[in-house]
């Protein structure tokens, strides 16, 4: 791998100025980060998958008509090719095949940590006591969040041949620890 993470960080910054999208990018990357050691080859894949869940919408704020052509085009330039066809994958409609456990998890991944981070933002505490029968109730109100896309989600969660419910609870496990950083902690705090 050629690419680190301040690397990527610094990339990310100069294509994407909000705070917001900055924000989900980092939020995805700390899932996938856990997510490597759940559903990948363990601490070997750790860089690699933080690293797909930092950069899968680095084009998007300032390309949306042509995301994520853009970022998979730089990453193929820096030979990232595993990195480049996880972030291509990274919607079902697009129509890229699922290869490798990487890009099953960004799938997985992406829109269920936007739709718990929501979850978290409408509770006086923020991530503190969030647990996944709470998301589960918001995830069939088709009003809550109504740009999160439910069918990604559970495409996601079927590629990876897991329950819901189990990877609700990861996503806001992983993200709970970094819940100030990522402004999830609640009113006040």
């Amino acid at each position: 791998m050629t690419l680190d993470r301040d690397g990527a960080w610094r990339h990310l910054c100069e294509w994407t100025e909000t705070d917001a999208l900055r924000k989900h990018a980092r939020a995805v990357e700390l899932v996938m980060r856990a997510a490597a050691l759940r559903y990948g080859a363990g601490e070997a894949d750790v860089e690699r998958f933080g690293l797909a869940g930092m950069l899968h919408d680095a084009d998007y704020e300032k390309w949306p008509e042509e995301h994520p052509k853009r970022i998979v085009a730089w990453l193929e330039e820096r030979g990232e090719r595993e990195l480049a066809h996880a972030i291509a994958a990274h919607y079902t409609r697009w129509g890229v095949a699922y290869e490798s456990p990487l890009d099953k998890a960004l799938l997985a991944c992406d829109e269920l940590t936007g739709f718990v981070g929501a979850c978290a933002r409408v509770r006086p505490d923020g991530l503190a006591s969030l647990g996944a029968d709470s998301v589960l109730k918001k995830f069939k109100d088709k009003g809550f969040a109504a740009k999160v896309e439910r069918s990604e989600v559970l495409a996601g969660v079927e590629l990876l041949g897991v329950d819901l419910a189990a990877h609700v609870g990861f996503v806001i496990e992983a993200l709970r620890p970094h819940a100030a950083e990522l402004g999830l902690a609640g009113r006040g705090a």
